[in-house]
């Protein structure tokens, strides 16, 4: 029987001695009131990290999400196109702002968006005479999207992309980091992410009239007047001053972090690669993955309910992992919205697992996990 140990998370921060100075520095600087200069520092670095001319440090993804989607002008009955395997609130977004998702099965190589079954919903509705108001992509699990397919497609019918990069900063397609495809691109910094600044999200663009309505709107739409004046409805969405001293530390760690969970990743590979019908997933052939969750695979005609059972064989000695993303059109309060399916994000929700990544996982550890998930096969 295999003992218990000390818990080892899916994906907690990683949290160090520069971390901590950094904010006590900012707090004693005087800066506790939301804006201030760390703000501005994080922006630029994080614009230049994601090369972008602009980005808007927020208090989450799913802002960053509602803001980019207002930002490009999605109202009110417009559909969007999503991917079917995703969070929930890249979907949640959309319906913010009045739209309905239109969700899209994923490709089985990344399990991204599918840029065939895209091409075919255009031309579908092309001919309905009702094309999308925007397309959101997500780079799910730190793997960019197939951006060569997708970016021409979406160009010739004029309909605008906006990135889910949530997860997915400090990966490259080609030799592009994530991010600086699309109109705009966003990214999240919740606690589990590969970086982190305990709670946020950033929005980047090449576009100065987006980062202008973004930066505006997340300040409550505040006008230039000595007292509160306000057009346009606003949010309070944006990054605390604190909060971005934590993140420039973090981000500065990026190609250590990123190298890290790509070793964990490696052993795992290495520990499961004679065990037939278990895929470990690794980099898609147009980019580089940013190792923020190793997802495995299981065979279901080999092992049947395997993810289940390897789930509950690693919680019974203290160990995290996770289901993949339930795909959107089987979520109960996206029923009757409308879909096109080919099966691949059904099977990936019904096969696959996310093994616990956090960069402090010692070698040791991640042994533990292997330990768990072969006598956990043993059983199926």
């Amino acid at each position: 029987m295999i003992s218990q140990g000390p818990r080892i998370f899916l994906s907690p921060p990683s949290f160090q001695d520069e971390d901590e100075i950094a904010i006590v520095r900012a707090a004693r600087g005087g800066w506790l009131a939301p804006v201030g200069p760390e703000l501005d520092s994080f922006e630029s670095d994080l614009a230049n990290a994601s090369q972008r001319r602009y980005a808007v440090a927020l208090s989450s993804g799913t802002a960053a999400i509602h803001l980019g989607l207002l930002a490009l002008g999605v109202d009110r009955g417009d559909e969007v196109l999503v991917p079917d395997l995703t969070f929930g609130a890249t979907a949640f977004a959309v319906s913010y702002v009045g739209a309905r998702p239109v969700f899209i099965d994923v490709e089985d190589t990344a399990w991204n968006l599918d840029p065939e079954m895209l091409a075919q919903v255009l031309v579908e509705k092309e001919q309905a005479g009702r094309l999308p108001a925007a397309v959101v992509t997500v780079d799910v699990f730190g793997r960019t999207c197939d951006y060569q397919s997708i970016l021409p497609l979406c160009e010739d019918y004029g309909i605008p992309i906006l990135v889910d990069a949530a997860e997915a900063l400090g990966a490259q397609h080609g030799a592009q980091s994530a991010g600086s495809m699309g109109a705009a691109a966003v990214f999240s910094f919740n606690g589990n992410k590969i970086v982190t600044t305990s709670g946020g999200g950033a929005l980047v663009t090449d576009d100065p009239e987006i980062a202008r309505k973004v930066r505006h709107w997340s300040t409550q739409s505040r006008e230039s007047f000595p007292w509160y004046e306000h057009r346009e409805i606003g949010f309070n969405y944006r990054l605390s001053n604190i909060l971005a001293a934590l993140g420039r530390t973090q981000l500065a760690r990026l190609p250590q972090i990123v190298q890290r969970r790509r070793e964990i990743r490696d052993r795992y590979l290495k520990g499961l690669l004679s065990t037939p019908g278990l895929i470990v997933m690794g980099d898609p052939p147009w980019g580089r993955w940013n190792g923020w969750l190793t997802t495995v695979l299981f065979d279901s005609s080999l092992y049947p309910g395997a993810p289940s059972v390897v789930r509950e064989g690693l919680e019974s000695v203290n160990i995290e992992s996770r289901p993949v993303w339930k795909p959107m059109h089987q979520q109960p309060v996206f029923e009757g919205a409308e879909y096109v399916l080919s099966g691949v994000s059904h099977r990936i929700f019904a096969e696959g697992l996310c093994l616990p990544s956090g960069t402090g996982m010692t070698d040791d550890d991640v042994d533990r996990v292997l330990e768990v998930v072969l006598a956990s096969l043993e059983s199926t």
